[in-house]
């Protein structure tokens, strides 16, 4: 038995910070296992916010740059992380940040230079887990489904709330998994507007009033009508999104309260489509699992046979960290890592690339 001992780094579109988790990942008896040892959020700067929220609308040479910079900048958390650590930390695993993805196109692209990312912290790195899929003529998203099928099996829905929501389930023995739609984006957009970095516990959102003119129109969103395999990303936010939020006439308050009962509307309407159990168990994590007004909502959309289960704090805030780790785990074990059936691509793939440091 291999106990592999890795760092896993994980930004996402919330573009709250990076999540970076000391993960212990080992297989025994056929099943794999792991330990969440240690971990370390790092908030964005306003400044390295907007630049990498930005990043999409860079000329292709400050793109470059950014890229290069982001991979020191990563390089850097990751050596300062592993100094603190008592343990040996065997590789990294770097999802990097996700500045373009427009798979129909066949583009997708994760910032974070992986060659400068092993050469500034002097450790093996396994990164860019997406283009191989998008190659393959899939959606390159979402990934963390294969951690879903080998880590949480003993759930019929795994749904995972950072920026955009997504969901994961068995299907005829088959793993399906797409993206349901918003979460926490939408709801970061306002917040920001108000000086605030989130809207602790949903407070604000739970004193707002239902805007149906709002949710009407969320609702007819065309996104949500297209088949699975699908994913989404910050271009459909900012595209068909923001102008329904900006030119809503309530408060603020109002628009957080009218977009937590559309994620929650959208997201059961997921569910119960795909239930075929009485009753099922509903692991929910991400940072909109912290929100309690939004959970409460869910539970409420969902009715009682649907179990919404909100586990320790640790795995609702690093579970994507965790999973990008068991990826680089499998890449390097060549074992399959993406599933076709989530993604849409000609065939399942074992994904990422592989750096080694050098120059030091």
């Amino acid at each position: 038995m291999s106990k592999y001992k890795v760092l896993g780094l994980m930004s996402g579109t919330s573009l709250d910070g990076l999540d970076m988790a000391y993960c212990h990942i080992w297989e025994e008896n056929g099943h794999w296992n792991f330990q969440i040892k240690q971990t370390k959020d790092i908030p964005y700067s306003d400044e390295m916010r907007d630049y990498l929220k930005n990043a999409i609308y860079l000329s292709d040479a400050d793109h470059a740059q950014l890229h290069q910079d982001y991979g020191v900048w990563l390089g850097e958390q990751s050596k300062q992380f592993m100094d603190e650590l008592a343990e040996e930390v065997d590789f990294i695993a770097s999802h990097g940040h996700t500045s373009h993805h427009r798979p129909e196109d066949g583009i997708t692209f994760q910032l974070g230079d992986g060659q400068i990312l092993a050469n500034t912290s002097g450790k093996q790195v396994v990164c860019d887990f997406r283009s191989k899929d998008v190659s393959l003529k899939g959606q390159g998203a979402p990934l963390v489904p294969i951690g879903d099928r080998l880590l949480f099996h003993e759930f019929d829905f795994c749904l995972n709330l950072g920026g955009i929501s997504n969901i994961s389930f068995e299907k005829n023995g088959q793993r399906i998994a797409y993206d349901i739609g918003m979460a926490n984006m939408p709801l970061n957009y306002i917040t920001h507007q108000l000086g605030l970095s989130y809207d602790e516990n949903g407070k604000l959102a739970r004193s707002g009033s239902m805007d149906h003119d709002l949710l009407r129109k969320l609702n007819s969103l065309e996104y949500y009508q297209l088949p699975y395999p699908k994913s989404t990303g910050y271009e459909w936010f900012t595209s068909k999104v923001i102008p329904l939020i900006d030119a809503a006439s309530g408060t603020q308050a109002d628009k957080l309260h009218t977009l937590i009962h559309h994620n929650c509307e959208q997201i059961a309407f997921s569910i119960h489509k795909h239930s075929s159990k009485p009753k099922n168990k509903l692991l929910a994590t991400g940072g909109g699992a912290m929100n309690q007004f939004f959970m409460d909502t869910l539970q409420e959309k969902l009715g009682p046979n649907i179990e919404l289960v909100i586990p320790e704090k640790i795995l609702i805030a690093y579970k994507e960290a965790l999973v990008f780790s068991l990826m680089a785990v499998l890449r390097l074990e060549g074992k399959t890592n993406v599933l076709c059936s989530v993604t849409g691509a000609t065939s399942d793939s074992c994904s990422g690339e592989v750096f080694f440091p050098q120059g030091n």
